[in-house]
């Protein structure tokens, strides 16, 4: 059985300093990949000062099982973007974000696309731009436990 562990707030926010120290490259949009990486989409904004905030709606888990294809909808109009950075809580296949970004680089082809989260599994398939740590379990994030 994997571990769970409780990720808070506190740390999600400490963990998202280190991650703003390691982005190097400038960025006119934000996309959160829904629903893991809105809360950082939310806070990257608000930093950044950037408004152009769009998410990006998949869905590769049920629970904890992962599904055998992301589905992938509501995507963003980013016809006015240049550089994008696309954010999600955890890299954990890489699935997601392979996927997400297929779809993305073949919509918008002369936008560049950087990647980043807070977790980053280097089983994935693909690994972000910038990634704070690997986990060391199952997280159960802040924002799917505070309210049960």
């Amino acid at each position: 059985m994997t571990k769970k562990i409780y990720y808070p707030y506190n740390e999600f926010r400490e963990d998202l300093k280190i991650l703003i120290k390691k982005i190097d490259q400038n960025f006119d949009t934000i996309v959160p990949i829904s629903r893991g990486g809105l809360c950082m989409g939310q806070m990257l904004g608000e930093f950044y000062d950037i408004r152009q905030v769009y998410s990006i709606n998949t869905i590769g888990y049920e629970e904890t099982k992962k599904l055998d294809e992301v589905e992938i909808f509501h995507l963003p109009n980013l016809k006015n973007s240049n550089q994008v950075l696309i954010v999600d809580d955890i890299v954990d296949s890489g699935d997601t974000l392979v996927v997400v970004l297929e779809v993305l680089k073949r919509e918008y082809p002369k936008v560049k696309f950087f990647t980043a989260s807070l977790f980053y599994k280097p089983t994935a398939l693909i690994e972000p731009t910038w990634w704070v740590k690997k986990p060391q379990g199952w997280i159960e994030f802040f924002w799917s436990e505070d309210l049960k």
